[in-house]
């Protein structure tokens, strides 16, 4: 017997950012909710090695396998924690059987190992080896696919005095407590009772997070400019009836509750049909995560004055012996989730505005451990001590110049460009940028290339000029030229920091946030490109025998 659990203390968090607003009904509603999570379902496989006693003693090497169906985000750290126990008795109470040992693990762990397979020791029984445990992960085929679909309508009810009606139709998933979320609005059609919309794509996570029988609810409205949208009427299907596609089962009665209860001939409100429904498989981030590709992750540390000295309470790099200073928390927010998705855990850590020893140099790419022909860091602890031993080596100088660890990256990145790896730039500053053209213009350059930036703004300074960076209103572009792609995020870390001073929650906002764009970045450079996943290694079969030795 064992359990699947999360280690206590694990906050649980909902999804931010949201679907994009539809242009033409903008103002009906803000879409405030994220798709659902991937989902993958995990296989354990167990080797136990255990004493039992009775009237001789027996070592037993007992393999079997669970599986376990488990939400996965690439932007949440998924603590996990397997418990193994030998039954002896049908109570519930684990006291009452014997503890085999544990594992511990975080779901971007095994996702991120190669063929998405993680083999690990089973621990927590002093001076006794337990045996192994295999972890392996698969996406389910469901949460990759996306449906296109298009709707007409005949005989809506007239809304608008001097005219017909515009409608537009308003799709909600149903939610496991029973309330609705906005997945989908379609464009308006202007002045008709019998619209025909265009066609749309939509995950089926999106529309009913994978479950084909869930309810999901329509809604028709007339469009009106003021934003007090009219409601026609409304609806409710299935994943499972629309795919039905189009026939006599997908011509759908619109029904004003309202309008219903007043009225005793009120028959509809019109009716919606549904003209087509193509499924189409899409190649999802995992895909090239369990073919391979590499997550490879550098930091860029802002080492100017501004920051204020180290030595003093009042600087964002004073090091506290008690808690973690905001350039700390930042860089373990986002590098121990992005960790699992590097085999040899090394990582490339730079620095920028600082007066070097000997001579009291300015650079602004300098490697952290002080060996500028390697700047590697074993694991993100190996970046914080690097990190550490620098603000007692170099004088906080200035200016504030991204370019350069840009630059930096890029190098690297254009030197593999056949999908095996995609690079991570996570720069964290305190001020504003000096260098506002030469950024832009590598920001633009490596728009090309298989890498993301994160920008992370700590302390108070005013960010403005940050947000022509984060491409997201308007394409950032330089001399005339745009970026190919969105490649940039931008936040000010105050906008996390948790109230009540529970730094782990402030640490696990701002990794939701400023990771939750990088897979469809990913995605983006991947189609641009034409890569496919490279071929996952074969799966892994557990064996099914039981051998039992005496000892």
């Amino acid at each position: 017997m064992f359990g699947l659990g999360k280690p206590a203390g694990q906050q649980e968090l909902g999804t931010s950012g949201g679907l994009p607003k539809m242009a033409s009904v903008g103002d009906f509603n803000v879409l405030s909710s994220s798709i659902p999570a991937t989902k993958v379902e995990l296989s354990v496989s167990c080797s136990l090695c255990f004493v039992h006693t009775s009237n001789w003693k027996q070592r037993m090497e007992r393999d079997f396998v669970r599986k376990f169906i488990m939400d996965y985000f690439f932007e949440e750290r998924e603590n996990l924690r397997f418990d193994f126990y030998d039954v002896d008795s049908k109570s519930p109470n684990l006291s009452k059987h014997d503890f085999l040992g544990q594992m511990f693990c975080t779901l971007g762990e095994i996702v991120g190992s190669q063929g998405s397979r993680l083999e690990k020791s089973i621990v927590g029984i002093p001076g006794k080896k337990c045996g192994t445990v295999i972890v392996t992960a698969e996406e389910l085929g469901c949460c990759r696919d996306s449906v296109l679909m298009q709707f007409c309508a005949n005989k809506l009810d007239k809304k608008d005095f001097f005219g017909k009606s515009d409608p537009f139709l308003v799709f909600h998933r149903s939610n496991e407590d029973g309330s609705f979320t906005i997945c989908h609005k379609t464009e308006v059609v202007k002045n008709t009772l019998n619209p025909v919309w265009q066609a749309f794509k939509i995950s089926v996570r999106a529309l009913c997070n994978g479950d084909y029988d869930r309810t999901i609810k329509v809604e028709v409205y007339d469009w009106d400019r003021d934003g007090s949208h009219d409601f026609i009427g409304e609806f409710t299907t299935s994943y499972r009836e629309l795919s039905r596609g189009q026939s006599q089962f997908n011509v759908y009665e619109v029904i004003n509750p309202k309008k219903k209860g007043k009225k005793k001939k009120y028959v509809n409100s019109g009716t919606v049909t549904l003209l087509s429904f193509l499924i189409e498989t899409e190649v999802s981030f995992l895909d090239y995560i369990k073919g391979g590709t590499q997550i490879n992750f550098t930091v860029a540390i802002d080492f100017t004055a501004s920051n204020g000295n180290p030595l003093q309470p009042t600087s964002l790099h004073y090091m506290s012996p008690y808690q973690l200073n905001a350039y700390g928390m930042a860089l373990r927010a986002v590098g121990e989730i992005i960790q699992d998705y590097d085999s040899d855990k090394m990582f490339p850590a730079l620095g920028f505005g600082a007066r070097l020893p000997p001579d009291g140099r300015v650079s602004h790419e300098f490697a952290l451990n002080g060996n500028p022909q390697n700047p590697y860091c074993h694991g993100i602890d190996g970046v914080m001590e690097a990190y550490y031993r620098s603000l007692k080596s170099v004088q906080l100088y200035g200016p504030t110049n991204f370019a350069p660890v840009i630059n930096h990256v890029a190098r690297y990145a254009a030197s593999v460009k056949d999908g095996s790896q995609y690079f991570v730039l996570l720069i964290i500053t305190d001020g504003v940028i000096s260098d506002m053209a030469q950024t832009k213009e590598s920001i633009v350059n490596a728009s090309k290339l298989p890498m993301s930036i994160i920008i992370v703004g700590v302390g108070p300074a005013e960010f403005d000029a940050m947000e022509e960076l984060d491409g997201d209103v308007v394409r950032i572009s330089s001399r005339g030229r745009f970026a190919e792609r969105d490649i940039v995020q931008f936040v000010p870390f105050r906008d996390y920091i948790d109230r009540s001073g529970n730094h782990v929650l402030s640490m696990a906002r701002l990794a939701k946030d400023v990771l939750a764009e990088i897979p469809e970045q990913f995605l983006s450079y991947m189609r641009v490109r034409g890569i496919k996943p490279s071929p996952a290694p074969p799966p892994y079969t557990p064996p099914v025998h039981v051998l039992q030795t005496q000892i």
